[in-house]
């Protein structure tokens, strides 16, 4: 996909499926404080670990110490209004490097948003990535 249909693409998204996407470009620098403006002040961000965060800060963290670096290549964004709350999931794979530069890709992840009146309230967070560092280890996932 080049980069005016990948422009294409993201402007006919619905607004909320719009502020993850942005959310996503944001964390994806990283640049949590730029993430975080698309989150509510009493957001929930429960990670791959369960571990619960209040701001983007946590999960780079994470990443930080899990990956080299770590970018999503977007397969869909599903968007499901209810009550008031609209739910977007991004889903995708990973691809970057593990601590020691060995790279990787096709690591299948999906992202569960919350958005309430404009803001992202609550995100869940799965991948692969934990099955594929056992593979790593010699451990059969």
């Amino acid at each position: 996909m080049n980069e005016t249909s990948a422009q294409t693409v993201l402007d006919s998204l619905p607004p909320e499926a719009q502020t993850v996407r942005n959310f996503l470009d944001a964390s994806m620098k990283p640049d949590p404080d730029l993430a975080a403006t698309f989150m509510s002040d009493d957001v929930v961000i429960t990670f791959t670990d369960g571990q619960k965060y209040d701001h983007p800060s946590g999960t780079t963290a994470f990443n930080a110490a899990r990956y080299k670096w770590v970018k999503k290549k977007f397969g869909q964004f599903d968007v499901v209004k209810y009550d008031g709350e609209t739910v977007v999931y991004s889903i995708g794979w990973l691809y970057g490097e593990w601590p020691d530069g060995t790279a990787f890709d096709g690591n299948r992840y999906v992202d569960r948003f919350v958005i309430k009146d404009g803001k992202i309230v609550k995100m869940d967070v799965w991948n692969e990535s934990a099955e594929r560092i056992l593979v790593r280890k010699g451990i059969q996932a």
